[in-house]
């Protein structure tokens, strides 16, 4: 099973394009926040049309499962089929457990505790639009970056994926693995 990790698209459609493009096809995609809207401190992308993105999302293939980011809000939900406006999402794939969060609202420390307490492998987070992964815990922390606003050094666009017990985050300009780690 192929588990598709995106957050931070940000009404960006090109960067979805770019992300499922790299990511081949998938199981079902995780998307960690930040949908439709561009947000007050990022730039607008040349290619933002939240509204292609929406039609492009409800229109995807596989199931997305959407936690809430800080830029996500009751209008974004009118456009989309599924639904985005919870701070938590989790599902249970291939024996894995994940959480999807935004990771804006609660500490780090909170959610690895509530994580660990539940049993849950993996916590899929957003927000800093810096891909990485790390293990607190017991629990692996994976942040799959941005696929349309990087800003980790170097801002190229990045998304990931699980498969047979590893996450690998893509660079999705050279398609190279940018980091990769065992859960």
């Amino acid at each position: 099973m192929r588990i598709g990790l995106v957050s931070d698209t940000h009404g960006d459609p090109v960067g979805w394009e770019r992300a499922i493009s790299a990511l081949g096809e998938v199981d079902i995609m995780l998307h960690a926040g930040d949908v439709l809207y561009h947000g007050i401190f990022n730039p607008i992308t040349e290619s933002y049309d939240p509204r292609r993105l929406a039609e492009m999302l409800n229109s995807y293939k596989a199931p997305v499962v959407h936690a809430r980011g800080n830029c996500d809000s009751e209008v974004d939900q009118l456009a989309l089929n599924n639904h985005i406006l919870s701070d938590f999402a989790f599902a249970w794939c291939d024996g894995v457990k994940i959480l999807v969060t935004h990771g804006h609202k609660y500490p780090e420390e909170y959610i690895v505790k509530l994580a660990s307490r539940s049993g849950i492998d993996l916590i899929h987070v957003g927000h800093t639009h810096a891909p990485l992964i790390k293990s607190l815990d017991g629990v692996t922390v994976v942040n799959a970056g941005s696929c349309s606003l990087p800003k980790q050094p170097g801002e190229f666009p990045t998304a990931g994926y699980l498969e047979d017990g590893v996450i690998r985050i893509l660079n999705l300009i050279t398609g190279e693995i940018f980091l990769e780690q065992n859960i």
